[in-house]
């Protein structure tokens, strides 16, 4: 009985270190950030060149970022991610450059939130890709959203988009 209680006591340990982790790394996406990269809007098109702003709120277990990227042909999209940690996953919403929301489900790796997106339609030949959210040093922060050449098989980085904290 008494191994039964420390068994239970250890993980309820384990999980609010677990939890309380995730609210600090969360925390430190906070911020306003400024960078720019390259977004595919189909796997077989030629990359633009964007700029963006983001602005994101950490609320203990949950990130919210919005943001908005523009090509220098004067192309402006709102994009966006809400987060929420649940214990041992992550999931959310997603807004790319199409507009439309799509699910997100995940889990975090070391400074990587490594994300399944599931859009409500097909692109690119399925319903499924991949977003990273990954903290760059203290300052930086990088988003990076992959899908699979349904031609190849390959996958083929759509976005790859550098952040500073302003």
């Amino acid at each position: 009985m008494m191994q039964r209680l420390l068994a239970a006591g250890s993980l309820f340990f384990a999980v609010g270190a677990a939890q309380a982790d995730e609210t600090a790394f969360l925390g430190s996406l906070e911020g306003k950030w400024a960078g720019g990269g390259m977004v595919k809007i189909r796997i077989n098109r030629s990359p633009m060149n964007v700029s963006c702003t983001f602005n994101s709120e950490a609320s203990g277990q949950a990130l919210s970022m919005k943001g908005t990227c523009r090509s220098l042909i004067v192309v402006s999209r709102a994009v966006g991610a809400d987060l929420q940690f649940n214990g041992a996953n992550y999931s959310g919403t997603y807004v790319g450059p199409s507009g439309r929301p799509a699910g997100l489900t995940g889990s975090r790796r070391g400074n990587a939130i490594n994300l399944t997106i599931r859009w409500p339609r097909v692109v690119n030949g399925d319903r499924s890709a991949n977003l990273t959210v990954q903290k760059v040093g203290q300052n930086g922060m990088r988003l990076v959203t992959t899908d699979v050449d349904p031609a190849s098989g390959d996958s083929v980085v759509t976005s790859d988009i550098n952040l500073q904290r302003q």
